[in-house]
C-alpha cells in the first residue's frame, strides 16, 4: 500500500481518533477501543479498524479469542511521517526570508531619545 492510502485512511477523523488512542495507550482490543471512541457504533469500529489494518497503518494480534490491535512504527505509516518531515523541514528553511522588520512601528513612549 502507498502514501496516498495512508492519506485516505487518516482523512476519517474516526480512524485518526482511533490511531490517537492506540498511540496513547499501546497494543488494545477492539472492544477497549471501541468504548473511547464516541463518533460511530461499536460495529463501525471494526470496520475502521480493518481498514486501517489493511493499509498497513496498524497491526493485528490474536490472544486466544481476542484480537489485539497496535500502530504499525514500520510499515507505510513511516513513508507518511517521512513526507510530513520533509514538508515541515522545508517550510522552517523559509522562516528566515520571511521574517522582517517588526509589523508595528516601535512604542513611542519606550523609545528613548537623546
Amino acid at each position: 500500500m502507498g502514501t496516498d492510502t495512508v492519506f485516505e485512511a487518516m482523512a476519517s477523523p474516526v480512524r485518526r481518533d482511533i490511531l490517537s488512542y492506540l498511540a496513547q495507550n499501546g497494543e488494545s482490543s477492539a472492544g477497549d477501543i471501541a468504548e473511547h471512541i464516541d463518533q460511530v457504533a461499536r460495529t463501525s469500529v471494526s470496520t475502521h479498524l480493518r481498514l486501517l489494518r489493511t493499509c498497513g497503518l496498524i497491526t493485528e494480534r490474536r490472544d486466544g479469542r481476542r484480537r489485539l490491535y497496535r500502530l504499525d512504527r514500520e510499515g507505510p505509516a513511516t513513508a507518511a511521517l517521512s513526507y510530513f518531515q520533509s514538508l515541515m523541514a522545508d517550510s522552517l528553511r523559509h522562516i528566515p526570508e520571511s521574517v522582517s522588520t517588526p509589523a508595528f512601528p516601535a512604542d513611542p513612549a519606550t523609545t528613548h531619545t537623546g
